[in-house]
């Protein structure tokens, strides 16, 4: 099997447009580790640059639009407690697309579990889980995405996310299981559509649909709909070349015949960045195999360390058999 070859650079030549508006850019797109505060600032001085630019050339404020869109606005840090699972981690590297990879592994390497974080996060989110999986011989190996945490490169692809479950695959073995949240599901089932083996999948938070994307990031900016649309031109040319149809083919959605194994798919009503009808969506798109876990007040970051949750996560993985394509609703709050 061939696999495609990751790479987080922007393909083609830089427009001049673009170029003229260095200093926005080198504000906008500069990572920082300020964590929450940081990244609000961020998006701030991205719609704020892009909104002059749009008065100025929207062709511009698309470059500069499709240039955002690629990275994220900040760095998020380990937080105090998930400082002790991100100290006893033994640390790796990978190589993707020439940028260092950061990964983490939990334990001796048997029972490997996959951790696929979101964007703008880091491996460490999954603190909650990883001595309740070390608990069950279970080995939790993790990894920050280009552009996030303590890896190199200005911000990840879905095919980038599939390319170090791959190598992490061949170092490890197959998969117990894939822990994935928020982008990370769209990597989660990239790669189990290029031939990464798992024998179940949790989904927390997760996105389904690629346009989705799009929709959400000119919400935050407030994008013209001119340069919204020279967004998606950009991106169909350019973000996953030489692939194509890039908004239906990298949703989670899609070719559900290729991932035959057991779902679970976790979703909080109350999740601002990536709706509950997205968890909705990604359930009814694996009809026998997904089952959909429905919580309530947890949003879209305390619904990875909720005890209900993780009790729920936990059941599933220790299940011998797929589960039964069921809707279930938890009142955690």
């Amino acid at each position: 099997m061939t696999h495609p070859k990751a790479s987080g650079a922007i393909a083609g030549p830089i427009d001049p447009e673009l170029a003229s508006m260095a200093p926005a850019l080198t504000d906008t797109r500069r990572p920082t580790r300020s964590g929450a505060g940081g990244r609000r600032a961020g998006e701030t001085s991205a719609r704020l640059a892009v909104r002059a630019a749009t008065a100025l050339s929207p062709r511009a404020a698309g470059a500069l639009a499709y240039v955002l869109f690629r990275r994220p606005f900040g760095r998020s840090p380990v937080r105090p407690a998930e400082r002790s699972a991100h100290l006893f981690a033994v640390t790796d590297t990978l190589d993707v697309g020439g940028r260092k990879v950061v990964t983490y592994r939990w334990g001796d390497g048997a029972e490997p579990v996959l951790l696929l974080h979101g964007w703008q996060s880091r491996a460490s989110r999954f603190a909650p889980f990883v001595e309740e999986l070390r608990a069950r011989g279970l080995t939790p190996i993790g990894f920050d995405a280009p552009g996030n945490g303590d890896s190199g490169g200005i911000g990840p692809t879905v095919l980038d996310y599939a390319e170090i479950a791959r190598q992490l695959q061949e170092r490890h073995g197959e998969f117990r299981a894939m822990l994935a949240h928020s982008f990370g599901v769209l990597g989660a089932f990239q790669a189990l559509r290029s031939g990464v083996r798992a024998d179940r999948v949790v989904a927390i938070g997760g996105v389904c649909d690629m346009e989705y994307l799009l929709h959400r990031f000119s919400a935050r900016l407030r994008l013209d709909a001119r340069v919204v649309a020279l967004v998606r031109e950009r991106a169909d040319e350019r973000l996953l070349a030489p692939e194509t149809d890039i908004w239906e083919r990298f949703s989670a959605s899609h070719g559900p015949e290729r991932v035959r194994v057991p779902i679970l798919v976790v979703h909080d009503e109350d999740d601002p960045m990536a709706t509950v009808d997205q968890g909705y969506r990604l359930a009814a798109a694996h009809p026998d195999r997904a089952r959909l876990f429905v919580t309530r007040g947890l949003g879209h970051h305390r619904v990875m360390s909720d005890p209900v949750v993780v009790a729920e996560v936990l059941r599933f993985l220790d299940e011998a058999e797929a589960p039964a394509p069921a809707a279930c609703r938890s009142g955690a709050a």
